[in-house]
């Protein structure tokens, strides 16, 4: 069998890591501060809305925010911008606003499909929507929460009144309060406004590693 010796001065290391070990934890330079209630570091929003302020963020983000009176609405709304956009196909992942919106024959919604190459947008709904950031927040609990917001050219988000919050606190709460604290989503995540980036040449290129435009249909109900 062979033995491999280690070398005199990987073994000091080692010997000075196991006496680091031993010792002591390096005291606390100010104990006192975990007994000090957190200080809120974010700055006060404007007074209005938390819907007013999510779409004020989410539109100066690069998203196109629509208000809906209710789903109704929504359905003649997203006929309109479909016939303006003249897309010949639409997935959408949540079964009930894909039911919604064959029944109100929008001839153009497909189910959701990732080997659909030919579509050219997707529609999901939020966990939250955040409206300090004006941040979309998605989980991997949704139906096809890891790929429906990313996969396709133009993503539409669903928000209704009750996913709107002020802050990623509050949304990462009700989290908490719907799935339960150790049965979190394996993956949370937060987009806000199209995918874009400015490695290449510090040049602004949306639409490299997602959707290049984002929608938002508010549906007040």
């Amino acid at each position: 069998m062979a033995v491999f010796k280690t070398s005199k001065a990987k073994e000091n290391i080692l010997k000075r890591v196991r006496a680091a070990l031993q010792e002591e934890s390096v005291r606390k330079p100010f104990p006192e501060l975990d007994q000090v209630a957190p200080v809120n570091v974010y700055v006060p929003m404007e007074q209005a809305t938390a819907e007013e302020n999510f779409a004020y963020e989410f539109s100066k983000s690069g998203g196109n925010f629509i208000f809906c009176n209710d789903e109704d609405d929504f359905s003649v709304q997203l006929q309109e911008l479909a016939l303006a956009k003249q897309w010949k196909e639409v997935v959408c992942a949540p079964a009930h606003i894909f039911t919604l919106l064959v029944h109100k024959q929008l001839n153009f919604i497909r189910d959701f499909n990732l080997r659909n190459g030919q579509a050219d947008a997707c529609i999901t709904e939020c966990e939250a929507a955040i409206a300090r950031t004006g941040s979309l927040l998605f989980s991997s609990k949704q139906h096809f929460g890891r790929t429906a917001p990313i996969y396709f050219p133009v993503h539409i988000a669903i928000v209704y009144a009750h996913n709107i919050v002020d802050d990623v606190d509050i949304a990462l709460k009700m989290m908490q309060n719907k799935y339960g604290v150790h049965n979190m989503p394996s993956m949370i995540n937060l987009n806000t406004g199209p995918s874009r980036t400015a490695d290449i040449e510090k040049t602004l290129v949306t639409g490299v590693h997602g959707p290049k435009e984002v929608y938002c249909f508010f549906i007040n109900q």
